[in-house]
């Protein structure tokens, strides 16, 4: 990447002098690299020319981040890095395969209401406060979904197509009654959502063909007897790179750093805020 240009074509200030970068082949596509400033305090300058206490920042589409407490992490990576034999393999863009016609779902069992309806439903006006009996149907549906994610982390497998997923998961979901939530929600056309690699969230299953060393991301949702339960974790198929396992501890550490807040009363951005 040249000086002043970031992974979106949004120009960038130039680096600080004395400054490293850490490539991470195995992070988002919306993180480009990150910095860090080694110059001296009494002297520090930010990219924007402000004099400032030396802090870690990596490039980002659209601009400029400061972080803080991950130099040691980094650090770390990179020596992973140079220990692993030769380099990550390159891998091609990922690209959309083909998708098949939706599965259908047995009639007797109930549908959400946005099912079918061509314009989208608004949001109600009242939060919904759920009694003992909500809370309850609420459980059931989230650890049907729950049983159903593990199950759906048995199949990814190299040569497993995301197609074959989706269509496993969506005859254990209707075998149990249920509904899967995705299918038909805004014209979606899957029972669950399959997301590849470099996909951030919300993949469509196809004949993509999973290959040894791929991560995937399965999103499962359904909706049982009234309401619905939902859950997703991210897989390796094969066998990984240290990177990439590394880069996947984290994103579950952020996880549950995010859970941990969640309780009556505390407000949404809240949560963001310990996730970042």
């Amino acid at each position: 990447m040249s000086p002043g240009a970031s992974c979106s074509g949004v120009p960038v200030p130039p680096r600080p002098a004395g400054t490293h970068t850490f490539l991470l082949p195995a992070a988002p596509p919306f993180v480009s690299k990150f910095t860090i400033n080694r110059r001296d305090p009494r002297t520090a300058s930010s990219c924007f020319g402000k004099a400032i206490t030396p802090k870690r920042c990596f490039v980002v589409a659209g601009g400029l981040t400061w972080v803080d407490g991950v130099e040691e992490e980094l650090m770390e990576l990179q020596k992973t890095q140079e220990q692993s034999s030769g380099k990550l393999k390159k891998r091609a863009p990922l690209r959309r395969g083909k998708v098949y016609p939706q599965l259908p779902v047995p009639e007797h069992i109930p549908r959400p209401s946005y099912v079918g309806a061509n314009i989208p439903q608004e949001l109600p006006a009242v939060r919904q406060i759920h009694n003992a009996e909500g809370i309850a149907g609420m459980r059931a549906a989230c650890k049907l979904a729950a049983r159903v994610l593990d199950f759906a982390g048995t199949l990814v497998k190299p040569s497993v197509t995301t197609n074959e997923i989706d269509r496993a998961v969506h005859h254990m979901i209707v075998e149990a009654g249920a509904y899967p939530s995705p299918l038909g929600y805004g014209g979606f056309p899957k029972s669950i959502c399959t997301s590849v690699n470099e996909c951030v969230c919300h993949g469509l299953p196809d004949s993509t063909q999973l290959q040894n060393g791929d991560i995937i991301n399965i999103d499962v949702n359904v909706f049982l007897n009234g309401y619905h339960g939902g859950t997703s974790r991210t897989f390796v198929c094969g066998e990984a790179d240290e990177s990439i396992k590394h880069f996947l501890k984290a994103a579950e550490e952020c996880s549950e750093k995010g859970i941990s807040v969640c309780r009556d009363g505390v407000n949404y951005r809240k949560i963001g805020k310990k996730i970042r």
